[in-house]
This record gives C-alpha cells, sequence and structure tokens, in this order.
C-alpha cells in the first residue's frame, strides 16, 4: 500500500489517500503536482483505495507539498515518513 501525502498552506495537520500499487500511486502524485504547477486555483478531487467511503477535495493552491511513500507494516518507529519527521 502507498500513501501520498498532502502539506496544506497554512494548516499543521496532513491529508492522505492511498494506493494499492506504485503505478497508481505516481499517477496520482503526478496529477497534484501538475495540478499544483500550472497555477491558479482548481477543485483536485481524491478518493482513498483503502477506505472507499474516504474522500478528499482541496484547492490545488492551497497545496504546499506532495509525498508519496509506501506504508510499511516492518516500521515500527511510530514516526511517519515525510517532510515533518525530525532526523535522531
Amino acid at each position: 500500500m502507498f500513501i501520498i501525502e498532502l502539506t496544506l498552506k497554512n494548516s499543521p495537520v496532513p491529508l492522505s489517500v492511498q494506493r494499492k500499487s506504485a503505478e497508481e500511486a505516481d499517477a496520482t502524485y503526478k496529477e497534484i503536482a501538475e495540478s499544483m504547477r500550472s497555477g491558479g486555483s482548481h477543485l483536485l478531487e481524491l478518493t482513498c483505495d483503502r477506505q472507499t467511503e474516504k474522500k478528499l477535495a482541496v484547492l490545488s493552491d492551497n497545496i504546499a507539498a506532495v509525498s508519496v511513500y509506501e506504508k510499511s507494516s516492518a516500521s515500527s518507529s511510530g514516526r511517519t515518513p515525510g517532510f515533518f519527521a525530525m532526523a535522531e
């Protein structure tokens, strides 16, 4: 399972959706990045593969960053990968 995590401007809480394959995660990442790159304010609607009832709608100009990482059950450090993970 792959996590696509959005960091919004002026919000400390990241939003995330999950994709089953690396190809789907990469396609979603590229869609979000292109929406950010194009400028203007576009509504970006995302759904989650794991929790099918989970839906997100964000304006593209509110997205500060996007990251993709693989969810691993072997990682038991309690820290999530991404922009806010602190190095020890």
